[in-house]
């Protein structure tokens, strides 16, 4: 029975599959502009918003441009609320909170990745299962908790759950530290190093960059927690940020420049703090996912 050839098609070679090359390039290109623009959008608006006036907030449709940039607005903002006293709380509050997380998660993932004891690894299973928790389902046993310490008007509810470690940064912590080889742990133990001596001489300073992206995330959540202290700040003289930007809403009306102005200053940091750091962040989240 007589069959007809086949025609193989030859992968694309030479100029063609250099302009299919680059159409792919410059397609994905353009797909990362529109998603930063997009994704930036919002910081903008807040930012041009911060520099209207009353007036022109009430124009519609609303001005893409400030006509007039009010550049007194920050001024305004700052007096319009004790914007400093909130900053130095939660200053205070993100200082604590970075020490804690720094401290605490790299010690417990330590436990959970080089050393061997019964049970470890469901014990894991069950701190990580705790990531699946919603928050507002222990609120009020931890107010109920805290209260019977005497903790409510404090700092401390806010602070030394974070010494106790935290589910997915443990985690991020572990999958650093199962990548270094237990060469270099069994070699300290050998040399007569004790366990905290191999942690903290050995593996702690080849841990770093993961201990960075901790801190990082450890600064984020203090600095925009607005749950916490919400709960547990009752006296106006603790609150932090997040709280404080809730007074310019009042019964009935809102100080929609004065709010963006402060909200552009509590954000700023954040930005700053990114651009400084982002290559040991990344360095960090790379390195920690990848086994």
């Amino acid at each position: 029975m007589a069959t007809t050839p086949r025609t193989l098609q030859r992968p694309a070679t030479g100029p063609a599959k250099r302009t299919r090359k680059g159409t792919q390039v410059w397609v994905s290109r353009l797909l990362l502009i529109l998603f930063s623009v997009a994704l930036l959008l919002p910081l903008y608006w807040m930012i041009a918003t911060a520099l209207k006036t009353d007036q022109e907030l009430a124009v519609f449709p609303p001005t893409l441009f400030p006509q007039n940039p009010q550049w007194s607005n920050f001024r305004e903002a700052v007096e319009y609320i004790p914007f400093f006293r909130f900053l130095r709380n939660t200053l205070s509050v993100t200082a604590l909170t970075i020490v804690g997380a720094v401290v605490s998660n790299p010690l417990i993932a330590y436990g959970f990745s080089r050393l061997e004891w019964p049970g470890r690894d469901k014990v894991f299973m069950l701190v990580l299962a705790s990531v699946f928790i919603p928050f507002p389902v222990v609120i009020i046993a931890l107010f109920d908790i805290f209260a019977k310490l005497g903790w409510i008007n404090t700092f401390l509810p806010l602070v030394v759950p974070i010494f106790f470690g935290s589910a997915f940064w443990i985690f991020l912590m572990r999958q650093f530290l199962m990548q270094i080889p237990m060469d270099i742990s069994d070699a300290g133990r050998i040399d007569g190093a004790n366990e905290f001596q191999v942690f903290s001489q050995l593996i702690l300073p080849l841990t770093l960059p993961a201990v960075g992206v901790i801190g990082i995330f450890a600064a984020l959540h203090a600095w925009n927690d607005f749950i916490g202290p919400l709960i547990y700040l009752q006296d106006e003289s603790r609150y932090t940020l997040a709280i404080g930007l809730t007074f310019f809403r009042s019964q009935y009306d809102v100080q929609f420049n004065l709010l963006m102005a402060a909200s552009t200053l509590v954000v700023l940091p954040v930005v700053v703090i990114f651009l400084l750091f982002q290559r040991a962040f990344l360095e960090g989240i790379t390195l920690g996912s990848i086994k």
